[in-house]
């Protein structure tokens, strides 16, 4: 690694000559094979949002989050319409291609442009597309959109108990920073935090093996991958941030 040194001969951050804050993300749809990436809107998605969570056997997808589950649709709608006007918390619905509906959600959040960083949480898979390609494209939209738009970090933060998020945040190539103790109180109890980036000078390589696992040649003839993405994504991750 390059080393920078000020005048004094202390050890500096690399320059960032140029740099300009890019602007806040658009609410704009994001395209892909298996999926597509739309602005939450309560009138189009929350009916299809909520019938596909009532496919599930039991409620332990929403552990870990902070909103639901919804008892009723009518409750659903309710938190959709509120979080669509949000601008500190850019909701988007995921649209399953093959079933035309509302399969999840994903947000873009803590958005903090001055120093071009924005997470990526919230995320709620339903049966629709939780392990099917859609949900792996959704979220290879949504981290590239961000570099697209000039940002340099892209972050992934969840509760350190949650091993399947845990384990998502390494097979898309987030690199583990460490976690926060007592960083949250939620839901009424504690949340160690566990923290996950990409920086623009990852995404090329992790952008391409994404592209390489959601090719059509990576999957037989039943639908089942062949070269896991977790493999492709393993050696690029970072031991240290």
């Amino acid at each position: 690694m390059t080393t920078f040194n000020d005048d004094f001969g202390q050890p500096i951050g690399f320059p960032l000559d140029g740099w300009t804050p890019p602007p806040l993300p658009p609410r704009a749809t994001l395209s892909g094979e298996y999926c597509r990436v739309e602005p939450l809107d309560a009138a189009r998605h929350a009916d299809d949002f909520h019938a596909a969570n009532q496919l599930e056997p039991d409620l332990r997808g929403w552990t870990y989050l902070t909103y639901g589950p919804f008892a009723a649709v009518e409750d659903c709608r309710s938190w959709a319409e509120k979080t669509a006007t949000r601008n500190d918390y850019f909701c988007h619905a995921l649209i399953d291609l093959e079933s035309g509906k509302a399969a999840g959600l994903a947000a873009y959040m803590r958005i903090d442009a001055a120093n071009g960083c924005i997470e990526i949480g919230g995320i709620k898979y339903t049966p629709l597309i939780a392990q099917q390609p859609a949900a792996t494209e959704a979220m290879h939209l949504l981290i590239g959109n961000v570099f697209a738009l000039g940002y340099r970090r892209c972050e992934w933060k969840c509760d350190a108990l949650n091993a399947p998020s845990r384990a998502a945040a390494l097979r898309l190539g987030f690199s583990y920073e460490g976690t926060f103790r007592q960083a949250v109180v939620s839901k009424g109890r504690n949340r160690d935090t566990s923290w996950y980036s990409i920086t623009d000078r990852e995404w090329p390589a992790l952008r391409a093996v994404h592209e390489q696992w959601l090719a059509a040649e990576n999957f037989d003839l039943q639908g089942q991958q062949i070269v896991r993405l977790s493999g492709l994504t393993a050696p690029l991750l970072r031991s240290e941030p």
